[in-house]
């Protein structure tokens, strides 16, 4: 008798899916945790800041566009630790890289700039940085992914296939707003007023001062008058 195929087998789109998530809520709260740290360590209070992507939910998207770029190209083959090491170390360094130029060149905002830190690219990423994507790498392939993908294929498979695109519509819907409204705030920034209702809305229920509560560590390029 043929043996009935799990949800998700193997590094498919829907177990890539899964990875994305889960990488963006442990994006989310690690930045988080991190910023707490290091807040308490400077100034001896304790400070919780969002650091999320995303308008709502707890996602970084970064982090996990990231995961699936990690397990799309380190998951598939047995390799020596540090070769997973550096590769990761040049995928997540590389990625940070071009999502902070992106971030800049078309919505004029930051939210990140390492120009003052040791062995930094640009201000974009660091050599440090790079090694820390090349551990999380590791320990992503050797534990997390192995838990995340038995987790995923122990689903039923109805009920998985029906959850995975009711996630993908919610998170669809969550980052068209949140940029839609993040490029709405650079063409605010450059005086241009808003030519449709798509503009409106986003003037009138994300103004400046309700992305600035989300995005807590974004900063927006002064514009050269």
């Amino acid at each position: 008798m043929k043996e009935k195929k799990r949800f998700a087998e193997g590094i498919c789109f829907y177990k890539l899916f899964w990875i994305f998530f889960f990488g963006c809520i442990f994006g989310a709260y690690y930045e988080e945790i991190l910023n707490l740290v290091i807040h308490y360590h400077l100034h001896h209070e304790f400070v919780w800041q969002l650091r999320r992507g995303v308008i709502w939910g707890p996602f970084s998207p970064v982090y996990g566009m990231g995961a699936v770029l990690m397990i799309g190209i380190l998951g598939r083959k047995e390799r020596p630790d540090w070769k997973t090491i550096l590769y990761g170390a040049f995928i997540g360094g590389s990625f940070e890289y071009l999502i902070s130029f992106l971030q800049e060149t078309f919505l004029g905002t930051v939210s990140w700039d390492y120009t003052q830190e040791f062995l930094n690219i640009n201000g974009r990423t660091t050599i440090p940085f790079a090694i820390v994507w090349g551990l999380l790498a590791l320990a992503l392939v050797k534990i997390f992914y192995p838990a995340i993908s038995n987790i995923v294929e122990s689903l039923p498979k109805k009920f998985g296939t029906i959850l995975t695109k009711i996630c993908i519509v919610f998170l669809v819907f969550d980052f068209t707003i949140s940029w839609g409204a993040l490029a709405r705030q650079l063409f605010r920034h450059n005086g241009l007023e808003p030519l449709t209702f798509v503009g409106e809305f986003f003037d009138t229920y994300f103004p400046d001062e309700v992305l600035k509560k989300t995005y807590n560590n974004m900063k927006v390029i002064e514009v050269k008058k």
